[in-house]
């Protein structure tokens, strides 16, 4: 006996995501499931900030998981210390009401799972899955939770939605250590300007700022040597160091938050089998350099949910390759080779100003630039 159409091994932003598309498109809401080892409280307070485009903002609107609390980003502002050139993207150029939004991991994950209890999906929390048994009809999966005897799960699909960090996850097929930690923290500048995000190239990686509430969410890409150095500093050191690589744009630095640090790496492939399909993080951990990795996601699990929604099968898991393989192949591509630039002080560092300038007085360039990263390859 097959206990569901469509088992969905992870209840983040994705996982959900999918769940209530599928629903939405007609998909029975008792034949797909959620499993999650976390339970949702506990998601619900998770402070890590995350950056959606306005195509995630759309994807999430047709499932009633919008407006949620959030910063919206008007203006991009790119530029590489130390030299000319810059460029800057706005929504006006776009017609649009902001480019992206700035929001905490939590608040998406407890929009969303408003949205799955609403619709009747059933989830399995905290639940691990400890193994699968693929066979010609479904998919078997081991399940243990604490307390409980361990327990088979049948499912005609089951799609892998959790991916985790880079550096804990099985090796794909295309994997690349960038030699970078990233440094996140919230801080707080004495001369913001609203809505204004910032990318900041310098010698060892990208120095992102994007605002949030009152303040700006920090990710400082470093080598591991001086991301380590950087976390040792106290408070004040460490936000005159910030302001000596970022400049004097936004004034001086005033505060910070507890600094965490996690490697980064590309680790991307065509993962799954006839019966069995990864999406998101799961699929693809992109460095943070173009903003790319939930939003990639998010794309993942409206195409998958146009697929399955038709039937939970093997030609749906295929047909669902083929149309996802360009945005992902395109968005793996740009983001491993901005990060390949930026984090070694490549040869092509110093060009940096001037493509940065050509962008700038170029309006069909920065179009596509920004199609590209507010919607995908579509």
């Amino acid at each position: 006996m097959i206990d569901y159409d469509i088992a969905i091994c992870g209840a983040g932003p994705a996982g959900m995501a999918l769940a209530a598309l599928l629903v939405n498109r007609g998909a029975d809401a008792a034949r797909i499931v959620l499993v999650d080892a976390k339970p949702l409280e506990h998601a619900m307070q998770d402070p890590r900030t995350l950056a959606l485009s306005y195509g995630s903002r759309q994807i999430l609107e047709q499932v009633g998981a919008w407006p949620i609390h959030a910063t919206a980003i008007h203006d991009i502002h790119v530029s590489r210390r130390g030299q000319f050139g810059r460029s800057m993207i706005t929504r006006d150029e776009h017609r649009l009401p902001a480019l992206g939004y700035v929001t905490r991991y939590g608040a998406i994950v407890e929009a969303l799972g408003a949205v799955c209890n609403r619709l009747g999906i059933g989830a399995l929390r905290p639940v691990r899955v400890s193994g699968s048994d693929e066979a010609a009809d479904s998919v078997a999966l081991h399940l243990e939770s604490e307390g409980q005897a361990a327990r088979l799960l049948r499912a005609a699909v089951v799609v892998q939605a959790e991916g985790g960090l880079f550096g804990e996850q099985v090796d794909k097929a295309e994997t690349r250590d960038y030699r970078q930690t990233a440094i996140i923290a919230q801080v707080n500048t004495s001369a913001p300007v609203a809505h204004r995000a910032y990318e900041r190239f310098t010698n060892e990686g990208p120095l992102a700022l994007l605002p949030q509430d009152d303040g700006y969410s920090l990710v400082w890409c470093a080598r591991p040597a001086s991301a380590q150095a950087l976390l040792a500093l106290d408070d004040a050191a460490f936000l005159t160091k910030l302001g000596e690589t970022f400049g004097e744009r936004l004034g001086k630095f005033t505060h910070a938050t507890r600094r965490l640090a996690f490697p980064l790496g590309l680790n991307a492939g065509v993962t799954g089998s006839a019966r069995s399909v990864a999406i998101g993080n799961a699929a693809q951990t992109l460095h943070p350099v173009a903003g790319q990795g939930l939003n990639l996601g998010l794309r993942d699990a409206a195409e998958l949910a146009r697929v399955l929604a038709r039937g939970a099968t093997p030609q749906a898991l295929e047909q669902f390759a083929a149309q996802r393989r360009q945005d992902r192949k395109l968005t793996v591509r740009l983001t491993d080779t901005m990060a390949r630039i930026f984090a070694n002080e490549s040869a092509l560092q110093p060009l940096l100003g001037l493509g940065l300038a050509a962008i700038d007085v170029a309006a069909p360039a920065r179009a596509v630039l920004a199609e590209l990263m507010m919607y995908g390859r579509r």
